[in-house]
């Protein structure tokens, strides 16, 4: 590409200034979705969507694609009103044949009564039915049960009757429209069942405009809420991430700060035990001494304490003599079998002379 092709940042300013491409993208052209630093660095494609901007309309098509979608539409809503305007009549009329037969059944009708809803069945019956065979197709193929138009032609009331009823049905439709508006004015305010027909009227005049008010705030209660529903996925997925955040350092503190100090609480918790035991055995020995001293006298605690002295030199005495003689005999336990021969005849010996001793205590008892 030449360099003539390109353009310098100054003349993309003066085009976003000119013509506010970034307005015409956003609203003109909504797939362009490009934001003024686009612009700046693109300024040739800014011209480009502001010469589009004047072929193209918000939608995106063309003007003259446009006029005709408008044409379509409007034709379409033409058809449209037409068609609920022979369906709504339709429906009225059937309503009215409904009542009729219900009103045979509760109260007794005039001639003139019967005479009316008896023509509109038949000749709407008759109507029905040729609207069944449809086109005549005699050569193309034989008629629906062999019946034809001509046929359902002789089953058409009078043409006197016909008149007549023909006469009388817009006021029985209106009568039948009025009572159908009359009960959407008690549903939708109830307070007006009470009113005059006049008062009704004047109100089921304005209900339209109302119910289009009301459907219109609904429309932009529903379009807000959707809004708040986006807001509020977004606003969710922002919670959940400051929470996910918010745990990560949760657990980081956790592992940083309360591992650190864990020993520090062990040690301060095993000095605590530490000092609780002492204290508790020092309790228990007060209350040891305070038992003892509750028990035992000044004088019995002399008098066990000389006991208790004098007990403990005679042990010791006994564990110095049993020293001694431990010393003694394992000096003779060096001699083996030989010294044992020799506490043998010693213990004889010991035992003749004890016996020589005292017979000769008792000889000298004797002598005497």
């Amino acid at each position: 590409m030449a360099s003539g092709d390109f353009c310098s940042p100054g003349e993309g300013m003066e085009i976003l200034q000119q013509g506010t491409s970034h307005e015409v993208c956003s609203k003109q052209l909504p797939p362009c979705n490009l934001s003024e630093k686009d612009l700046l660095q693109n300024p040739h494609f800014s011209k480009l969507l502001l010469s589009l901007a004047q072929h193209v309309d918000e939608s995106g098509l063309s003007l003259t694609l446009a006029k005709e979608q408008a044409q379509a539409w409007k034709e379409v809503r033409l058809h449209k009103t037409t068609w609920l305007r022979s369906e709504i009549l339709q429906r009225v009329i059937q309503e009215l044949l409904v009542d009729y037969y219900v009103k045979t059944q509760d109260t007794n009708l005039t001639s003139e009564d019967k005479k009316f809803h008896e023509t509109l069945e038949q000749r709407l019956l008759v109507t029905e039915l040729m609207g069944l065979l449809g086109p005549s197709r005699e050569k193309e193929m034989p008629p629906l049960l062999g019946v034809e138009k001509a046929d359902l032609l002789e089953l058409m009331p009078p043409s006197e009757d016909f008149v007549w009823m023909r006469a009388r049905l817009p006021l029985e439709v209106e009568e039948q429209l009025k009572k159908k508006c009359f009960t959407l004015l008690c549903y939708h305010d109830p307070n007006s069942d009470s009113d005059s027909e006049t008062l009704k009227a004047a109100k089921v005049w304005k209900l339209a405009e109302i119910l289009v008010g009301e459907k219109q705030q609904c429309q932009d209660a529903k379009s807000q809420q959707q809004e708040q529903m986006v807001l509020l996925e977004k606003k969710s997925a922002t919670y959940s991430q400051v929470l996910l955040r918010c745990l990560a350092l949760l657990q980081r503190l956790l592992q940083e700060h309360r591992l650190k100090t864990q020993s520090e609480l062990d040690r301060i918790n095993a000095q605590y035990l530490e000092i609780k035991c002492s204290a508790m055995i020092l309790k228990l020995r007060m209350e040891e001494l305070k038992i003892l001293s509750d028990t035992y006298t000044t004088e019995k605690v002399e008098v066990h304490r000389l006991i208790r002295d004098r007990l403990e030199g005679a042990i010791c005495l006994q564990e110095q003599d049993m020293e001694k003689s431990r010393q003694v005999l394992s000096t003779y336990e060096v001699l083996g079998e030989e010294f044992d021969r020799l506490v043998k005849e010693y213990t004889q010996l010991k035992q003749a002379t004890e016996n020589k001793r005292w017979a000769l205590q008792e000889f000298n008892k004797a002598c005497r």
